[in-house]
């Protein structure tokens, strides 16, 4: 019963045979290699744009590199307060831009709204050097709790974001499940509703460790080149990367993997909500569920096997009910109807 996160499972068979594949041979270090060729033309065909695209091995370094190349150590970057480069990315981003300060304005709701950002921009200082300003707009997809961002919502926030002088950075770490759960096409919720750069995860979704950080606007990535290789972040046999992209890509196979997990999702919320004692915090829309339930009752589940784990109670909706506990269960591409059953036995198994 493995519910801890989607980057507990394995890699997809695509992405392990495309691996396997570009192993033979000899290619070109540091990207310039067939593979990697490969993969760009992949997404610049998913994205219907030509766009600029760099890989790393993880979504700090994909997110964080990616910020220092829209704001300056004095300049700030707005975002959720449950957000993940806020509260999971320790100071990375603080650190790669050398010092831009990360501000939550959420207020508490489970999305960020045009409000929030008409509020924030109404009321903070405009008196230079003395006051930052805000140069970045940075948007979850899927959102820290699970919810989608439609496509006309990432625009009425991109287009407030961008009037106030801001560029628009967009967190994909699970945007193929947000892909999957719109039915809309990857542009659609991305450059077309005005998000300057996409962090692309690949690596909750079925590749080993793979992201990539795709610039929609020429010349917003120029800096990038050089700030991966100064990080660390330039694999030398970056033929690995290209080919994970690759094999997940073709013929649609980062979709169908996203749309099993966000199945499984909606199955395994069926299932925790059928329960005594159990509600759903927010409507499932991906692969992520949260829940709210007895602590006991977690403690149960957790004896029978079941991993997920307990969230922070400060992102609840509202407040918790005594010895109550809201805790985040995820499915991903390799979930199996037998691990929701068997959550469903020890859930029919519990006495209060």
């Amino acid at each position: 019963m493995q519910f801890g996160s989607d980057n507990h499972s394995g890699a997809a068979r695509a992405v392990l045979d495309a691996i396997v594949a570009a192993n033979d041979g000899h290619a070109g270090g540091y990207g310039s290699d067939p593979w990697t060729a490969k993969a760009v033309a992949a997404l610049r065909d998913v994205f219907e744009c030509d766009l600029e695209a760099y890989f790393v091995g993880t979504g700090t370094a994909a997110n964080s590199l990616a910020l220092a190349c829209l704001v300056q150590p004095w300049e700030v970057v707005l975002c959720h307060a449950e957000g993940h480069i806020l509260n999971d990315e320790s100071t990375a981003p603080e650190f790669f831009s050398g010092g831009a300060r990360l501000c939550g304005i959420s207020d508490g709701d489970a999305k960020l709204q045009p409000a929030h950002l008409q509020r924030y921009f109404e009321q903070a200082g405009t008196m230079a050097p003395h006051n930052a300003r805000a140069r970045a707009l940075s948007l979850s997809q899927i959102a820290e709790n699970g919810l989608v961002y439609s496509p006309a919502e990432v625009t009425a926030l991109s287009e407030l974001a961008h009037r106030h002088g801001a560029s628009v950075h967009m967190d994909g770490a699970r945007f193929a499940n947000a892909v999957a759960a719109l039915g809309c096409t990857p542009a659609e919720i991305s450059w077309k509703a005005g998000v300057d750069v996409l962090c692309l995860g690949a690596s909750k979704n079925g590749a080993l460790a793979a992201e990539a950080v795709l610039f929609f606007k020429p010349g917003l990535g120029e800096q990038f080149v050089n700030r991966r290789k100064r990080a660390g972040h330039l694999l030398s046999k970056g033929r690995f990367y290209g080919a994970q992209f690759a094999g997940w890509l073709q013929d649609g196979q980062w979709l169908q993997l996203a749309s099993h997990a966000n199945a499984q999702g909606a199955r395994l919320a069926q299932v925790l909500q059928a329960a005594p004692g159990v509600r759903l915090a927010w409507p499932v829309q991906a692969n992520e569920v949260f829940a709210l339930m007895p602590e006991k009752l977690m403690q149960h589940l957790q004896a029978a096997g079941a991993v997920f784990y307990p969230w922070p109670k400060r992102a609840a909706p509202g407040a918790l009910q005594a010895h109550e506990v809201l805790v985040r269960l995820v499915t991903s591409f390799s979930t199996t109807d037998t691990e929701i059953a068997a959550l469903q036995a020890a859930l029919g198994d519990y006495r209060p």
